[in-house]
């Protein structure tokens, strides 16, 4: 597009912005090719579409919608409330490109009550409105299946395809399956249940899917005492099983209060790229209905607005009639015949975290699946929460750590560890000598190693890592902040784990002075911090080890001149011990070895025998 473009484009944008009405009503956004892009609703839209072609507009997403408009149309309204409307309608229409999607991921399953003369009661994923009633749909296939095993204990619905009529029936057309000879129907086939029985059975089933649990024990517990009553005692113990085992599936359902009935819960978790929107239906106490969806956002929309989009679209998408709706805030616009609530205490509040919980728990998930199929998707995150945790300028994906081995001052070593994003770089690992320090000063040492390595680093100018690690706490991170700063006048972030008197670390420590950093011992990038930290105490231990054992191996023989270790082993093999060997005589000596090399370790050991 040229500037000549531009300008016309502009010029046209704003001469129908200048004229449009300061009425309630929805906007529509055309690109280049006359499609729409962007949806939205307004009270007033001459002052909502202005808005978007003010000059201290910021927003990145936003200037570029409005590179991309080309012509502007609108809908004026009679209300706020028929402009969400139409503005919901218009977005599932057109699909907008820079609108909030609702993302269907899948076809959750459902369950179906045929409309036969004897209806069947079966799990689908296909719904029909004319072969049947459908309930649903359920996200948890758990949930319903109890359900579906509820209802088959309690009413035996046929599970055979026939279509059924009573005139075949009467002529007998049918035989009973396996199913009425395992007990798990009544053979209406054959008039064992009459039609009558049979759907009054249906009825209650259905009574049940829709989550009205309690009054169907109360009918039956009023048939229960009728056919008592009528001293129709068997009729009574099956009635009596069934209000049992209902009773018995209800209280393992989400029941939060009975005073609560049909009500709907709605709380939104926030992300960069997509908002997490749970549902909660609740009739009777329990929670019958739970979904967690989706929106993809595209200009950072207001969490409101996301909110009241998604409460409009799942509500018709799942066909509530809720006149309650719990909310955690309140939308800007109002639904008809619906009533928000903002609990602060009490069972509605309960519902309201508990829908929180969900909401995170979806989210927290849907992030670990990413993390699986991505691994560097993980890192980059925790390189982003350590640079945030430590205001750090840049990310720190090179971080060094360093630890002092030593016992009583002897064979003193000292390690560095690398990791680059969050993943050991073993090949950058390195291990000092303590060359300059005498005895066991942990501070010195760690001022040699620094020094050593870094001096070296920006000699050979190498790229300086990103963060220090010091395994201690404010005494370490001065000590090298000595080294680093003020006699290498380099600026290199110094961090410290400290450790509680249980000598578990505990906390972790920055700035200068040192002051804790507010993490959880039990997140996430602790543990990765820990891990950091728990590598280089096992490599500079290892290496402290792996030194003292040669020195643990070292004997005398070693320091002859013209032994080697061959001898030494025949010698140390043979006589067991050194002094077994110093006291042995020349012919015992070559009895082993050599004659030449038996002598010259008989003088080493008795030197006034020399000639």
């Amino acid at each position: 597009m040229t500037k000549e473009e531009n300008e016309k484009r502009l010029s046209h944008l704003k001469s129908i912005v200048s004229n449009l009405p300061d009425k309630p009503g929805c906007y529509q956004y055309y690109d280049g090719a006359g499609t729409i892009i962007y949806v939205g609703k307004a009270k007033s839209l001459k002052h909502r579409v202005s808005s978007y072609f003010h000059k201290e507009v910021d927003r990145f997403k936003t200037k570029v919608l409005v590179s991309k408009i080309w012509d502007i149309t609108y809908t004026v309204v009679n209300s706020e409330e028929d402009a969400l409307l139409l503005e919901n309608n218009l977005i599932k229409k057109y699909k907008p490109k820079y609108n909030i999607l609702l993302k269907d991921g899948k076809t959750y399953p459902s369950i179906c009550v045929t409309k036969e003369l004897f209806p069947r009661i079966f799990k689908t994923r296909v719904v029909n409105k004319k072969g049947g009633t459908y309930y649903g749909p359920y996200s948890h296939t758990g949930s319903m299946n109890a359900v579906l095993d509820i209802i088959k204990k309690l009413y035996k619905p046929r599970t055979c395809r026939f279509p059924m009529t009573e005139e075949q029936i009467r002529q007998r057309k049918f035989r009973p399956c396996l199913a009425y000879h395992l007990h798990n129907c009544e053979a209406p086939c054959i008039g064992k249940q009459s039609a009558e029985d049979y759907r009054q059975n249906i009825s209650q089933a259905q009574e049940i899917l829709k989550g009205k649990t309690r009054e169907v024990q109360k009918m039956l517990y009023q048939m229960m005492e009728k056919a008592a009553e009528e001293l129709r005692f068997e009729d009574a113990e099956v009635l009596k099983n069934r209000y049992f085992s209902l009773e018995n599936y209800a209280s393992k359902s989400e029941v939060v209060s009975h005073t609560i009935n049909d009500v709907d819960v709605f709380s939104i978790t926030n992300d960069d790229k997509i908002a997490f929107i749970n549902y909660l239906h609740v009739t009777n106490g329990s929670i019958n209905q739970a979904f967690t969806f989706e929106f993809k956002k595209k200009l950072n929309e207001p969490l409101s607005e996301i909110l009241l989009l998604g409460i409009l679209q799942i509500r018709e998408q799942l066909k509530s009639k809720s006149k309650e709706i719990i909310v955690p805030f309140k939308p800007e616009t109002d639904i008809k015949d619906c009533t928000f609530t903002i609990p602060q205490r009490g069972d509605k509040k309960v519902l309201l975290d508990l829908s929180v919980m969900n909401g995170k728990q979806y989210k927290f998930d849907r992030l670990k699946q990413a993390e699986k199929l991505n691994p560097e998707q993980k890192q980059t995150r925790l390189m982003k929460e350590l640079q945030k945790a430590l205001q750090l300028e840049r990310m720190p994906f090179h971080i060094e750590c360093f630890d002092n081995s030593n016992i009583s001052g002897t064979d003193a070593v000292a390690g560095c560890v690398v990791f680059k994003g969050m993943k050991p770089s073993k090949k950058d690992y390195r291990k000092y000598n303590i060359k300059t320090v005498t005895g066991s000063d942990d501070y010195a040492s760690m001022q040699e190693v620094v020094r050593r390595r870094y001096s070296r680093m920006i000699k050979e100018n190498t790229p300086l890592p990103d963060l220090i690690i010091t395994d201690g706490g404010k005494g370490q991170m001065e000590v090298v902040r000595q080294v680093v700063e003020e006699e290498l006048k380099v600026n290199i972030p110094i961090a410290g784990l400290a450790k509680n008197d249980r000598h578990r670390t505990n906390e972790l420590l920055f700035g200068f002075p040192p002051v804790t950093i507010g993490m959880k011992t039990n997140s996430e990038l602790f543990h990765v911090l820990t891990r950091i930290q728990d590598e280089v105490h096992r490599y500079a231990i290892t290496f402290h080890r792996d030194k003292r054992s040669k020195h643990a191996l070292h004997s005398e023989l070693d320091d002859i001149k013209g032994i080697g270790p061959k001898t030494r082993d025949a010698l140390l093999k043979a006589l067991k011990t050194v002094k077994r060997i110093k006291e042995s005589d020349r012919s015992s000596l070559a009895a082993i070895i050599s004659p030449a090399k038996a002598e010259t370790v008989y003088r080493f050991f008795h030197p006034e025998a020399a000639e």
